[in-house]
C-alpha cells in the first residue's frame, strides 16, 4: 500500500565545471530555502567520478545535515537534494530521497516531486516481471521504469523519453548518472522545476529562491516534455 502523498516536496541538482567541488554544503542552503515544501524528511547526493554517495534521514535540514554531517560526502561535479513533504501515512526513513540504485548500465539517482496517477497498476506490473521494491512511493516506481527502459535503449536521454510516455500523473525530476544530470518535467508542467546558471555551474530548482540563495541567476522554467542535460 502506498503512502497518501500530499502535493509539495522540494527538489534542487547542481552541475559544475570544475573538476573538484565541494557541493554538499551548497546544497543543504538550497533545500533550506526549499524547506517550506517539505519538512518530512531530507537527503543529498554525491556523484565523485561515477561514484554516488548519499546521505538522507527525517528531519529538517538543519537537524539531518550539520557541518559534520556535510563533511562526510565527498567532492564531486554534480549532486542532487530533496525534501519531502509530511504524509497522512508514518513518516519512513526508507521512503527518504533521493533515490539510489545500481543497475546492469551503470549507477542513478534521482528526486521527484509529484504524484503518478497509475502508480499502482505500474508498480504491479514490474512486481510480476521479478522487481522487488524496498519503500512505498510512487519514486521508486519511476526509478524502476527508468531502470528497465535503460536495460533497452541507446542512451539515459531515451530511457527517460520512453519512461515519459509510461507515466500518467504530474511529476518534476531530475535524474543523475554517473556522467549526466537531466531536469524533466510532465507534459502539461503542473510540477515547478526551473533552471539557473552561475559561472561555472548549472543549477535545477522547484523554486528560483534556491537559486538566489547559492548564488545562480534564473536562466528559464524548464519546458515540459523538454529534458535539460549537462554532460559530464
Amino acid at each position: 500500500m502506498f503512502d497518501k502523498v500530499k502535493e509539495e516536496c522540494g527538489v534542487y541538482g547542481i552541475y559544475t565545471k570544475k573538476p573538484k567541488e565541494i557541493l554538499a554544503p551548497i546544497i543543504s542552503v538550497g533545500l533550506a530555502a526549499l524547506q517550506h515544501r517539505g519538512e518530512e524528511s531530507c537527503g543529498i547526493a554525491i556523484n565523485k567520478d561515477g561514484l554516488i554517495s548519499y546521505t538522507k534521514d527525517l528531519g529538517l535540514v538543519s537537524k539531518v545535515f550539520p557541518k559534520h554531517k556535510l563533511d562526510e560526502l565527498p567532492e564531486g561535479k554534480m549532486g542532487i537534494g530533496h525534501n519531502r513533504y509530511s504524509t497522512t501515512g508514518e513518516a519512513k526513513k526508507e521512503n527518504a530521497q533521493p533515490m539510489v540504485v545500481r543497475h546492469k548500465k551503470g549507477n542513478l539517482a534521482i528526486v521527484h516531486n509529484g504524484n503518478l496517477t497509475n502508480a499502482y497498476e505500474l508498480r504491479g506490473e514490474l512486481e510480476e516481471s521479478g522487481h522487488i521494491f524496498t519503500t512505498t512511493t510512487d519514486t521508486e516506481v519511476i526509478c524502476h521504469v527508468i531502470v528497465q527502459e535503460r536495460l533497452k535503449s541507446k542512451s539515459i536521454e531515451e530511457a527517460i523519453e520512453n519512461t515519459m510516455k509510461r507515466l500518467k500523473g504530474s511529476y518534476s525530476l531530475i535524474v543523475m548518472t554517473s556522467k549526466k544530470l537531466i531536469a524533466v518535467r510532465d507534459p502539461q508542467g503542473f510540477k515547478p522545476l526551473c533552471m539557473g546558471k552561475t559561472e561555472n555551474e548549472i543549477v535545477f530548482a522547484s523554486e528560483s529562491c534556491a537559486l538566489d540563495i547559492t548564488g545562480a541567476d534564473f536562466e528559464r522554467d524548464i519546458k515540459p516534455r523538454r529534458n535539460s542535460s549537462c554532460n559530464r
